[in-house]
Protein backbone atom coordinates (compact mmCIF):
# COMPACT_ATOMS: atom_id res chain seq x y z
CA UNK A 1 0.00 0.00 0.00
CA UNK A 2 1.47 3.63 -0.87
CA UNK A 3 1.32 6.37 1.35
CA UNK A 4 0.72 10.44 0.80
CA UNK A 5 -0.42 13.14 2.95
CA UNK A 6 -0.07 16.81 3.47
CA UNK A 7 2.10 18.57 5.58
CA UNK A 8 1.98 21.67 7.05
CA UNK A 9 1.92 23.95 10.55
CA UNK A 10 -0.73 23.88 11.88
CA UNK A 11 -2.14 21.73 9.72
CA UNK A 12 -5.88 22.04 11.20
CA UNK A 13 -8.67 20.65 9.53
CA UNK A 14 -7.58 20.21 5.87
CA UNK A 15 -9.50 19.11 2.99
CA UNK A 16 -6.75 17.63 1.39
CA UNK A 17 -7.48 13.72 2.59
CA UNK A 18 -11.05 13.74 1.46
CA UNK A 19 -10.27 15.14 -1.85
CA UNK A 20 -7.06 13.03 -2.65
CA UNK A 21 -9.03 9.71 -1.22
CA UNK A 22 -11.70 10.25 -3.23
CA UNK A 23 -8.99 10.88 -6.36
CA UNK A 24 -7.38 7.62 -5.39
CA UNK A 25 -10.55 5.59 -5.27
CA UNK A 26 -11.53 6.85 -8.57
CA UNK A 27 -9.01 5.38 -10.59
CA UNK A 28 -8.85 2.44 -7.42
CA UNK A 29 -5.69 2.67 -5.87
CA UNK A 30 -5.67 1.70 -2.68
CA UNK A 31 -3.65 3.79 -0.38
CA UNK A 32 -3.05 5.80 3.13
CA UNK A 33 -3.63 9.46 2.81
CA UNK A 34 -2.98 11.08 6.20
CA UNK A 35 -2.31 14.73 7.59
CA UNK A 36 1.24 15.44 9.47
CA UNK A 37 1.63 18.35 11.54
CA UNK A 38 5.37 19.27 10.75
CA UNK A 39 7.04 22.12 12.28
CA UNK A 40 9.61 24.82 10.54
CA UNK A 41 12.31 23.48 12.55
CA UNK A 42 12.19 19.77 12.39
CA UNK A 43 11.21 19.81 8.79
CA UNK A 44 14.58 18.09 7.42
CA UNK A 45 14.34 15.54 10.43
CA UNK A 46 11.23 14.45 9.25
CA UNK A 47 11.69 14.23 5.31
CA UNK A 48 14.09 11.58 7.02
CA UNK A 49 12.37 10.05 9.34
CA UNK A 50 8.03 10.38 10.03
CA UNK A 51 7.62 11.08 5.88
CA UNK A 52 10.55 8.70 4.83
CA UNK A 53 7.91 6.26 3.69
CA UNK A 54 5.32 8.56 1.40
CA UNK A 55 5.35 7.96 -2.21
CA UNK A 56 4.44 11.37 -2.16
CA UNK A 57 2.80 14.50 -0.55
CA UNK A 58 1.19 17.85 -0.41
CA UNK A 59 2.73 20.90 0.85
CA UNK A 60 1.08 24.00 2.60
CA UNK A 61 1.79 26.43 4.97
CA UNK A 62 4.59 27.46 6.17
CA UNK A 63 6.68 24.99 3.90
CA UNK A 64 6.58 25.75 0.59
CA UNK A 65 9.40 27.61 0.26
CA UNK A 66 11.34 25.95 3.12
CA UNK A 67 11.12 22.38 1.56
CA UNK A 68 12.83 23.72 -1.83
CA UNK A 69 16.73 23.40 -0.95
CA UNK A 70 15.55 20.11 0.64
CA UNK A 71 14.61 18.67 -2.72
CA UNK A 72 16.60 16.87 -5.56
CA UNK A 73 14.79 19.00 -7.74
CA UNK A 74 11.82 21.24 -9.00
CA UNK A 75 10.08 22.01 -12.10
CA UNK A 76 9.65 25.11 -13.99
CA UNK A 77 5.91 25.80 -12.00
CA UNK A 78 8.06 26.03 -8.53
CA UNK A 79 10.86 27.96 -9.91
CA UNK A 80 8.58 30.43 -11.44
CA UNK A 81 6.57 30.76 -8.10
CA UNK A 82 9.50 30.07 -5.81
CA UNK A 83 7.47 27.68 -4.39
CA UNK A 84 6.04 23.84 -3.72
CA UNK A 85 3.35 22.59 -2.66
CA UNK A 86 3.72 18.55 -4.21
CA UNK A 87 6.94 16.56 -3.86
CA UNK A 88 7.12 12.90 -5.38
CA UNK A 89 9.61 10.24 -3.99
CA UNK A 90 11.50 8.34 -6.98
CA UNK A 91 13.89 6.10 -6.90
CA UNK A 92 15.08 7.53 -3.52
CA UNK A 93 15.04 11.26 -4.43
CA UNK A 94 12.79 14.21 -4.04
CA UNK A 95 10.91 16.20 -6.85
CA UNK A 96 8.99 19.12 -5.87
CA UNK A 97 6.65 21.30 -8.40
CA UNK A 98 3.30 23.68 -7.95
CA UNK A 99 0.05 22.94 -8.44
CA UNK A 100 -1.62 25.57 -7.57
CA UNK A 101 -1.67 27.82 -11.05
CA UNK A 102 -2.63 24.72 -12.61
CA UNK A 103 -5.92 24.78 -10.25
CA UNK A 104 -6.73 28.11 -11.16
CA UNK A 105 -6.73 28.11 -14.82
CA UNK A 106 -8.59 25.08 -14.65
CA UNK A 107 -11.48 26.21 -12.42
CA UNK A 108 -12.12 28.74 -14.87
CA UNK A 109 -11.82 26.84 -17.86
CA UNK A 110 -14.12 24.30 -16.28
CA UNK A 111 -16.91 27.00 -15.70
CA UNK A 112 -16.29 28.80 -19.18
CA UNK A 113 -14.99 31.70 -17.88
CA UNK A 114 -12.50 33.49 -19.75
CA UNK A 115 -9.05 34.28 -18.87
CA UNK A 116 -8.89 37.60 -21.02
CA UNK A 117 -8.67 41.39 -21.44
CA UNK A 118 -8.59 43.88 -18.04
CA UNK A 119 -8.55 41.74 -14.80
CA UNK A 120 -9.10 42.84 -11.58
CA UNK A 121 -6.12 41.01 -8.75
CA UNK A 122 -7.75 41.81 -5.28
CA UNK A 123 -4.76 41.20 -2.75
CA UNK A 124 -1.20 41.98 -2.93
CA UNK A 125 -0.16 38.30 -1.37
CA UNK A 126 1.25 34.80 -2.36
CA UNK A 127 -2.14 34.27 -3.59
CA UNK A 128 -2.46 37.21 -5.80
CA UNK A 129 1.13 36.93 -6.86
CA UNK A 130 -0.06 33.55 -8.75
CA UNK A 131 -3.62 34.50 -10.22
CA UNK A 132 -2.27 38.06 -11.25
CA UNK A 133 1.09 36.52 -13.10
CA UNK A 134 -1.18 33.45 -14.91
CA UNK A 135 -3.36 36.19 -15.86
CA UNK A 136 -0.35 38.42 -17.03
CA UNK A 137 1.12 35.49 -18.94
CA UNK A 138 -2.63 35.38 -20.79
CA UNK A 139 -1.86 38.39 -21.70
CA UNK A 140 -4.55 40.26 -20.05
CA UNK A 141 -3.95 44.18 -17.92
CA UNK A 142 -3.95 43.54 -14.42
CA UNK A 143 -4.84 45.76 -11.80
CA UNK A 144 -4.16 45.34 -8.41
CA UNK A 145 -6.17 46.53 -5.56
CA UNK A 146 -5.65 46.87 -1.94
CA UNK A 147 -6.00 48.18 1.20
CA UNK A 148 -4.29 51.66 1.85
CA UNK A 149 -1.76 49.66 4.08
CA UNK A 150 -0.64 47.20 1.52
CA UNK A 151 0.30 49.72 -1.36
CA UNK A 152 3.49 49.39 -0.88
CA UNK A 153 2.62 45.47 -1.05
CA UNK A 154 0.89 45.67 -4.67
CA UNK A 155 3.75 47.68 -5.91
CA UNK A 156 6.18 45.65 -5.17
CA UNK A 157 3.86 42.83 -7.15
CA UNK A 158 3.14 45.33 -9.94
CA UNK A 159 7.88 45.86 -10.46
CA UNK A 160 7.52 42.08 -10.75
CA UNK A 161 5.50 41.85 -13.19
CA UNK A 162 7.26 44.48 -15.17
CA UNK A 163 10.37 42.71 -14.53
CA UNK A 164 8.43 39.73 -16.27
CA UNK A 165 7.88 41.61 -19.22
CA UNK A 166 3.76 41.85 -18.42
CA UNK A 167 1.63 45.40 -17.82
CA UNK A 168 0.20 46.09 -14.53
CA UNK A 169 -1.16 49.12 -12.32
CA UNK A 170 -2.08 49.57 -8.48
CA UNK A 171 -4.86 51.26 -7.02
CA UNK A 172 -6.26 50.94 -3.48
CA UNK A 173 -9.72 49.20 -2.78
CA UNK A 174 -11.33 52.54 -2.35
CA UNK A 175 -10.11 53.86 -5.84
CA UNK A 176 -10.98 51.24 -8.39
CA UNK A 177 -12.20 52.27 -11.90
CA UNK A 178 -13.27 50.78 -14.97
CA UNK A 179 -14.69 47.83 -16.16
CA UNK A 180 -12.99 44.29 -15.95
CA UNK A 181 -13.33 40.92 -17.72
CA UNK A 182 -12.68 39.21 -14.57
CA UNK A 183 -12.17 40.22 -10.59
CA UNK A 184 -10.63 37.70 -8.96
CA UNK A 185 -10.62 37.31 -5.27
CA UNK A 186 -6.73 36.46 -3.60
CA UNK A 187 -7.25 38.08 0.28
CA UNK A 188 -8.97 36.15 2.81
CA UNK A 189 -11.41 38.36 3.22
CA UNK A 190 -15.11 36.25 3.67
CA UNK A 191 -13.16 33.07 4.65
CA UNK A 192 -14.71 30.88 8.10
CA UNK A 193 -15.39 32.05 10.99
CA UNK A 194 -15.02 35.83 9.86
CA UNK A 195 -17.96 35.08 7.09
CA UNK A 196 -20.70 37.66 6.01
CA UNK A 197 -17.98 40.11 4.71
CA UNK A 198 -16.65 40.73 1.15
CA UNK A 199 -13.54 42.62 0.53
CA UNK A 200 -15.40 44.51 -2.05
CA UNK A 201 -19.35 45.40 -3.01
CA UNK A 202 -21.60 45.74 -5.90
CA UNK A 203 -20.48 48.90 -6.68
CA UNK A 204 -17.24 47.39 -8.30
CA UNK A 205 -18.40 44.30 -9.17
CA UNK A 206 -21.73 45.45 -11.22
CA UNK A 207 -18.23 46.76 -13.82
CA UNK A 208 -17.27 43.12 -13.85
CA UNK A 209 -17.90 40.43 -16.14
CA UNK A 210 -17.18 37.79 -14.07
CA UNK A 211 -15.85 36.64 -10.28
CA UNK A 212 -13.37 34.10 -9.02
CA UNK A 213 -12.72 33.73 -5.15
CA UNK A 214 -10.04 31.69 -4.08
CA UNK A 215 -11.34 31.29 -0.74
CA UNK A 216 -13.14 27.84 -0.57
CA UNK A 217 -15.11 27.94 2.91
CA UNK A 218 -17.92 28.92 3.03
CA UNK A 219 -18.71 27.36 -0.30
CA UNK A 220 -20.72 31.12 -1.19
CA UNK A 221 -18.78 33.90 0.63
CA UNK A 222 -20.25 37.51 0.67
CA UNK A 223 -17.70 37.97 -2.34
CA UNK A 224 -20.12 35.14 -4.66
CA UNK A 225 -22.96 36.36 -2.92
CA UNK A 226 -23.12 39.77 -4.47
CA UNK A 227 -21.69 38.51 -7.39
CA UNK A 228 -24.64 35.72 -8.06
CA UNK A 229 -27.38 38.58 -7.25
CA UNK A 230 -25.96 40.67 -9.88
CA UNK A 231 -25.80 37.82 -12.48
CA UNK A 232 -22.28 37.50 -12.76
CA UNK A 233 -19.94 34.10 -14.15
CA UNK A 234 -18.72 32.62 -10.39
CA UNK A 235 -16.73 30.00 -8.84
CA UNK A 236 -15.40 29.64 -5.57
CA UNK A 237 -11.98 28.76 -4.65
CA UNK A 238 -12.99 24.85 -3.76
CA UNK A 239 -12.68 24.46 -7.63
CA UNK A 240 -9.32 25.42 -7.93
CA UNK A 241 -8.64 23.28 -4.68
CA UNK A 242 -9.65 19.93 -6.39
CA UNK A 243 -8.03 20.85 -9.29
CA UNK A 244 -4.78 21.68 -8.14
CA UNK A 245 -5.01 17.88 -6.44
CA UNK A 246 -6.02 16.43 -10.05
CA UNK A 247 -2.43 18.18 -11.40
CA UNK A 248 -0.92 16.23 -8.20
CA UNK A 249 -2.10 12.95 -9.13
CA UNK A 250 -0.57 13.53 -12.82
CA UNK A 251 2.59 14.39 -11.12
CA UNK A 252 2.76 11.70 -9.06
CA UNK A 253 1.73 8.96 -11.16
CA UNK A 254 -0.01 10.18 -14.68
CA UNK A 255 -3.49 10.22 -13.15
CA UNK A 256 -6.15 11.61 -15.94
CA UNK A 257 -9.47 12.55 -14.69
CA UNK A 258 -12.99 13.47 -16.66
CA UNK A 259 -14.31 16.87 -15.96
CA UNK A 260 -17.34 15.24 -15.21
CA UNK A 261 -15.29 13.09 -12.12
CA UNK A 262 -13.62 16.12 -11.31
CA UNK A 263 -16.70 18.37 -10.95
CA UNK A 264 -18.94 15.37 -8.82
CA UNK A 265 -15.59 15.46 -5.88
CA UNK A 266 -15.63 19.60 -6.41
CA UNK A 267 -19.28 18.98 -4.75
CA UNK A 268 -19.00 16.05 -2.46
CA UNK A 269 -16.13 18.13 -1.09
CA UNK A 270 -18.34 21.30 -0.86
CA UNK A 271 -20.77 18.75 1.44
CA UNK A 272 -18.07 17.57 3.76
CA UNK A 273 -16.62 20.97 4.28
CA UNK A 274 -20.47 22.08 5.30
CA UNK A 275 -21.19 18.95 7.13
CA UNK A 276 -17.56 19.78 9.31
CA UNK A 277 -17.87 23.25 9.78
CA UNK A 278 -21.87 24.42 9.31
CA UNK A 279 -23.93 21.39 10.44
CA UNK A 280 -24.93 21.69 14.38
Amino acid sequence: MEKYAVIGHPIGHTMSPFIHKALFAIKGIDIEYSALDIDPSSLTEDLNGRMADLNGFNVTIPHKERIIPLLHSVDESAKKYNAVNCVKRENGKLYGCSTDAYGFLKALEANNIPLKGDVLVLGAGGAARTLAREAADNGCFVTIAVREADLDKALELKDWLTACGKDANTAALSEIDGTFDLCVNATPVGMYPHTGVSVVGAEVLKNCSAVFDAVYNPRETEFLKIANSLGLKAVGGMAMLVWQAVKAHEFWYGGTFEVSEVKEIIEAANEEMERIFYEK
